[in-house]
């Protein structure tokens, strides 16, 4: 009666509280700059912020906003990320459900046959009227409530309602990236069959010239050296189509298995001509600020956090007594089935039970460590992931600015280059210039070519990245929906 009292003033007050213990989540600050460095330098506008959303329309390449369409809606990576969002679902429901009464109908019936050769049948047997056969049949309904007094259950349920927001920040994630990735493909091929195009080019040309100096040579106006010369160059630049040939074959086949299809589905619709898509740019970044609710991998982070902080608190609840309530209503006889639910059958229970781990403590200091450690661990990669982002932008902005300039550097230098390999093929023709003059010009004018068409690729590429680090590709609302389930 003594102990009674104390756990009974204890349920009393923990019952009007409503505490839950351990630490409150408070989302920590972000290590984040006011401006990105190399912002200012994104000068003119082709996009406008708003094509973050969808931007991959921005550049105005239908096939490949049909491709990147067609890789969202089959992706097996997506798929998996949504298979993995229902599980998390799932035991955000479990949490849910233990903060609820639970009840259970359940019943049996049974059929005996006693032997009298036992010391107990031959007992029975002796009884006037004993029959060895025996029946029972029992039915109940039981109900129990563990009473949450010191908020274990809630801490539980925000670990795992934190979870399931991670989840589904983590299936946004995923399609970011396998809409960038299909994207970076697409370039990536386009610039490889750009590559190509421009080495096949220089291979008739370098064929050209080299039928032009062998009929030279039949009538004794051009040395034998002169031909092996120019049969050497060609060689040279034949070499590099089989290269380029298998960049541009292992791109299909990414392009293919992205869209979750076997390689070679799409073959003949990659194969047709296409230029590489122009990059555009966005006039207005935002403030790295916005990266917290338009990345979604910054969202999975900070949820888990979250999640990790709740734990702390399921944790320290282990300290307290839990109570719980249980209840059963039923019947039972062994007569017959006629007298199951008669006064005399009728049964009733109720329980009130409490748990204590009052001699464990040690193992508890032990879990809450651990959960703190965990904590402690999250916060850290939290904080390692915002710099990243940052980090991805900066570098992203940096390689399309650079690469952009490039590429007119290098455009510029394949007019002038073009015209000079055409004045050099002149002069040869009218003995003016050597042979070495013109194959030097084309040789320099196949690097050139060759450079800028690399330039322009990564400029779009780096445009895929820039969109792609700035969470592009899905409504900044769903992140702050997200959050707030």
């Amino acid at each position: 009666m003594h102990l009674l009292r104390p756990i009974t003033l204890l349920l009393s007050v923990g019952l009007m509280a409503g505490c839950t213990v351990g630490p409150d989540y408070q989302r920590p600050p972000a290590p984040l700059p006011d401006y990105f460095q190399r912002q200012s330098s994104m000068a003119g506008s082709e996009a406008t912020p708003s094509s973050l959303v969808a931007w991959w329309e921005s550049f105005n390449d239908p096939v490949l906003t049909h491709f990147i369409t067609q890789a969202l809606a089959q992706n097996l990576d997506l798929a998996q990320a949504s298979a993995r969002v229902t599980q998390a679902r799932a035991g955000l429901g479990t949490a849910n459900a233990a903060l609820l009464p639970s009840a259970a109908v359940s019943g049996q019936a049974a059929r005996a046959y006693q032997s009298v050769e036992t010391p107990l049948g031959q007992v029975l047997n002796s009884t006037p009227g004993y029959d060895r056969y025996g029946n029972t049949y029992e039915a109940n309904l039981e109900a129990g409530w563990e009473l949450d007094v010191f908020g274990g259950l809630r801490r539980e349920r925000e670990a795992a309602l934190a979870e399931y927001q991670a989840s589904a920040a983590g299936f946004t994630a995923t399609r970011l990236a396998i809409a960038a990735q299909t994207a970076d493909i697409y370039v990536t091929l386009r610039g490889l069959q750009t590559r190509l195009e421009i080495a096949n080019q220089q291979v008739k040309t370098q064929r050209a010239l080299l039928e032009k100096v062998q009929l030279l040579y039949s009538k004794g106006l051009a040395a034998s050296y002169q031909v092996r010369q120019i049969e050497g160059e060609l060689s040279q630049v034949e070499a590099t189509v089989p290269v380029l040939q298998t960049g541009v074959d292992a791109a299909m086949n990414a392009m293919d298995v992205l869209l979750g299809t076997p390689p070679g589905t799409h073959r003949t619709q990659l194969a047709g001509a296409g230029s590489i898509p122009v990059a555009p740019q966005l006039q207005a970044l935002g403030t790295p600020a916005d990266l917290l609710r338009r990345r979604p991998d910054l969202i999975v982070a900070e949820r888990r956090l979250a999640a990790s902080n709740a734990r702390i608190g399921s944790a320290v609840a282990e300290y307290y007594p839990k109570f719980s309530l249980g209840a059963l209503v039923g019947s039972a006889t062994s007569v017959s089935s006629g007298n199951l639910f008669s006064n005399g059958a009728s049964q009733a229970a109720g329980v009130f039970g409490l748990r204590w781990r009052l001699f464990d403590f040690a193992r508890i200091n032990a879990q809450i460590d651990q959960a703190k450690g965990q904590e402690a661990e999250a916060l850290a990669a939290y904080r390692q992931s915002v710099l990243r982002a940052t980090e991805d932008v900066e570098n992203a902005l940096s390689a399309q600015v650079n690469r952009q300039a490039q590429a007119i550097t290098l455009g510029n230098g394949e007019v002038a280059l073009t015209q000079a390999r055409q004045s050099a093929f002149s002069a040869y023709e009218k003995g003016s210039a050597s042979l070495i003059d013109v194959l030097r010009a084309d040789q320099t004018l196949l690097q050139t070519s060759d450079a800028r068409a690399q330039a322009q690729t990564e400029t779009s590429r780096a445009a895929v990245a820039l969109f792609k680090s700035l969470g592009g590709g899905w409504q900044p609302d769903e992140a702050q929906s997200v959050a707030a389930r």
